[in-house]
């Protein structure tokens, strides 16, 4: 994956490699600050023995593709429905970006199939949307990330309108590092939302879908935190710019 740098609100420009993920922060007159993202900060926070059972059966190889061929299919994913809840139409022919490689790419059946589930969803619960994809910094909390969805549900038994922070997930399993992170967005925001992980594209029900209220689990991703900075001290973003072409210039001269 090469680096990735893009501008997600104004004076705020997300930066992401393999391995890391930083909010960098503008003002006018001061040196930029670099803050951690939550997704990266959540995933130094044990996964769990049914994680580290799928990685032995899978190996390392094959895990690290798989991850990496799910984050493209969540983004593209996002992106139709960001698309969709700003009114636009999204047909099963059109084209989002691959964020590893920058090419346009059509959207495979799975994907489609995804999308389809949250339209699904979106019959079924009805929401007003408040936000999407919007990105925010805590620099009291030294954390930042881009907040999928924020909307308002009518509550079924009590007939009141809830307010919720939701995060997409196109994945089989949530992860105990999936309830931290959005733990962590209701505390960058400093909200009194309700959590919940919708997943869509699932397989294992009729619905396509799955959604799953998340307690506040705050306190652990603190804990998560610390771990995270005992691990990364001293770490910058990185800045080493790669040569797109490489060779061993046989037979001439050393330079």
């Amino acid at each position: 994956m090469q680096k990735v740098t893009r501008k997600v609100a104004e004076g705020i420009v997300q930066i992401t490699t393999l391995d890391e993920r930083w909010y960098e922060l503008s003002k006018e007159g001061e040196e930029p600050k670099y803050i951690p993202s939550v997704t990266w900060i959540c995933s130094y926070y044990p996964k769990g023995t049914a994680f580290y059972k799928w990685l032995a059966n899978k190996g390392w190889d094959e895990s690290v593709a798989i991850k990496e061929a799910a984050g493209n299919r969540g983004n593209k994913v996002h992106a139709a429905i960001a698309d969709l809840i700003a009114g636009y139409e999204v047909k099963i022919d059109d084209r989002y970006i691959n964020r590893d490689s920058g090419e346009m790419e059509e959207l495979t059946v799975e994907e489609y199939r995804g999308i389809m589930s949250f339209v699904g969803w979106h019959k079924k619960v009805n929401p007003v949307y408040l936000a999407t994809e919007k990105s925010h910094i805590s620099e009291e909390l030294n954390c930042a990330g881009t907040i999928d969805l924020e909307c308002e549900i009518v509550n079924p038994k009590t007939k009141k309108a809830e307010r919720w922070i939701i995060d997409l997930k196109t994945s089989a399993y949530i992860w105990p590092e999936h309830e931290l992170q959005v733990s962590a967005y209701k505390h960058i925001r400093n909200v009194d939302y309700k959590l919940g992980i919708l997943q869509v594209g699932f397989k294992r029900n009729k619905a396509g879908f799955k959604f799953t209220e998340v307690e506040d689990k705050f306190d652990i991703f603190m804990a998560a935190q610390d771990i995270w900075h005992n691990e990364t001290k001293n770490v910058k973003p990185l800045q080493r710019d790669y040569p797109e072409v490489l060779t061993l210039n046989i037979g001439g001269d050393d330079v």
